[in-house]
C-alpha cells in the first residue's frame, strides 16, 4: 500500500485527504478489497453486506418497488406473483404449477429422473443441490443440533425443529377437507388427499406406470428397471429404498431406542410408538382435571 497526502504538512486547518492505491503487483491485496462485495443493479455501487444493498434499493425510484410491501425488487414481476398467488409454470407431466421457471425446471426431474448434482464423496446422485448438501452430512458426520428430548442430532437447526414439532408435539394443525384428518404438516396433508382424489403425479420414464407417491415410484424403479441403488442392512442384508427405513431397521437389530418419552422415562425404537404412548399421559392428565 502507498499512502499520499495532498495537504501540506504545516497547514493543520485544511483536512487530510488519503489516496490509497493498491500496488499492481500485489494480486492479494486487490482481491481482499474486492471479495463479498454486493452490487446495486441501478446504479453499480457496491455494499459490504446484502441488507445494506437492500437498504439501498429502497432509495431508487419507484418503478422497482412492489406496491403490495412496498419492498424493490430486481424482477417486480415475479415478486408479485407471490402476493396474487398467481402460477404461470405448467408441468407438462402432471399439470402442477409453479411461480418460478427454475421451480419447474426442478419438479421436472421428478418424472424425468435426471439427477444432476453428483455426490463428491460417494455414487450417489441428486435432483437438487440442496438435497446433495444434506447427503454431505452422511461424510461428514457433523451434527451440532441436539434435540433436548431425546438422543438425535441433526445437521441443521430446521431440521431439529421438524423433528420437534413431528415428534414429541402432538400439533396437528392441518385438516382434511374429504375426511377431517388432522395432520402435522402441509405435506403430509397433500400426500393423504390424493387418496381420495385419486392423482398420480409420479411417471415413470420407462414404461407407463403412474404412483401416488414418490416412495413407490423409486421402488418400481428397482424392482421393474434396475433404476437406483438398493441400500443394504450389513446385519441380514435386508433391502431399503430409504435410508431413514434402514436406519430404523438397524435399530431393532441393535436395540437402539432414540425416542424418550418428556413425561416418564421410557424410551421407543420409533417416532410412533412414543406418539402412541403420550397419548396415555393425555388421558392421563384429562381424567386428572
Amino acid at each position: 500500500m502507498e499512502f499520499e497526502t495532498k495537504a501540506d504538512a504545516t497547514d493543520k486547518s485544511e483536512p487530510v485527504e488519503v489516496k490509497i492505491e493498491a500496488d499492481s503487483n500485489d494480486s492479494d491485496t486487490t482481491e481482499h478489497l474486492c471479495e463479498d462485495m454486493y452490487s446495486c443493479n441501478e446504479c453499480e455501487k457496491d455494499f459490504s453486506s446484502q441488507s445494506k444493498l437492500h437498504q439501498h434499493l429502497n432509495t431508487h425510484s419507484s418503478k422497482n418497488e412492489c406496491t403490495e410491501c412496498g419492498k424493490c425488487f430486481k424482477n417486480l414481476e415475479r415478486h408479485r406473483r407471490s402476493h396474487s398467488g398467481e402460477k404461470p409454470f405448467e408441468c407438462s407431466v402432471c399439470s402442477k404449477r409453479f411461480t418460478r421457471a427454475c421451480h419447474l425446471a426442478e419438479h421436472s426431474r421428478i418424472h424425468s429422473g435426471e439427477k444432476p448434482y453428483k455426490c463428491h464423496m460417494c455414487d450417489r446422485a441428486f435432483s437438487r443441490s440442496g438435497h446433495r448438501n444434506q447427503h454431505m452430512i452422511v461424510h461428514t458426520g457433523d451434527k451440532p443440533h441436539k434435540c433436548s428430548l431425546c438422543d438425535k442430532s441433526f445437521g441443521k437447526f430446521g431440521d431439529l425443529q421438524r423433528h420437534v414439532r413431528h415428534v414429541h408435539a402432538n400439533i396437528k394443525p392441518c385438516p382434511c377437507a374429504y375426511c377431517g384428518k388432522m395432520f402435522k404438516t402441509n405435506g403430509d396433508l397433500n400426500r393423504h388427499v390424493r387418496i381420495h382424489t385419486g392423482a398420480k403425479p409420479y411417471s415413470c420414464r420407462h414404461c407407463s406406470d403412474s404412483f401416488r407417491f414418490h416412495e413407490q415410484l423409486k421402488i418400481h424403479l428397482l424392482r421393474s428397471h434396475n433404476v437406483g441403488t438398493w441400500l443394504t442392512c450389513y446385519i441380514c442384508q435386508k433391502k431399503f429404498v430409504h435410508s431413514d427405513d434402514l436406519k430404523k431397521h438397524i435399530s431393532w437389530h441393535v436395540g437402539v431406542k432414540p425416542y424418550i418419552c418428556s413425561e416418564c422415562p421410557k424410551r421407543f425404537r420409533t417416532s410412533n410408538g412414543l406418539t402412541n404412548h403420550l397419548l396415555i399421559h393425555s388421558n392421563i392428565k384429562q381424567f386428572l382435571l
